[in-house]
């Protein structure tokens, strides 16, 4: 059977190479003419219209995970309640000397994240019998607090 089937593939490789569409065949030397395609003068063929459409397909995927990646990233950078450009802000815990303002930024990195918002319109095929109150739906509700304010306790004295 191994015999067999190296004389298959001896045979496919030489209908292919026997047929190659870049395989050209020197006739002039041949011929004591030449046809207009061969004619020294003549424009060459170039490649036709669909010959990079997969390096198109490629590049337009390469760019669009860049895209997403830059995106996500800069969405981390701008919009994440635990990161901190001012250097004051680093050396304090946020969550206990300004509570309002990560409460604020908390919200704003829920509510502008497009990767969230894109999985809230995919969610189409949601099979549950009854609304998850655990879970809920985030962009759908307000996200619920306690802070040492709302439970009657002040952090400043």
């Amino acid at each position: 059977m191994a015999f067999r089937s190296s004389s298959l593939w001896k045979s496919v490789a030489t209908r292919v190479t026997a047929n190659s569409a870049f395989a050209k065949s020197n006739g002039t030397k041949w011929r004591s003419y030449a046809s207009t395609a061969e004619h020294p003068d003549a424009k060459p063929r170039g490649f036709m219209k669909g010959d990079f459409v997969p390096v198109y397909v490629a590049l337009g995927l390469i760019a669009l995970s860049m895209g997403f990646g830059l995106q996500t990233a800069m969405h981390q950078l701008k919009r994440a309640p635990n990161v901190s450009v001012k250097k004051s802000r680093r050396e304090t815990v946020p969550e206990v000397t300004e509570p309002e303002e990560v409460v604020d930024d908390s919200e704003k990195f829920l509510k502008k994240s497009f990767f969230r918002k894109v999985a809230h319109v995919q969610d189409f095929d949601d099979q549950s019998v009854m609304s998850d109150p655990i879970r809920g739906d985030v962009l759908a509700r307000e996200p619920h607090t306690e802070t040492l304010q709302s439970v009657g306790v002040n952090p400043n004295a």
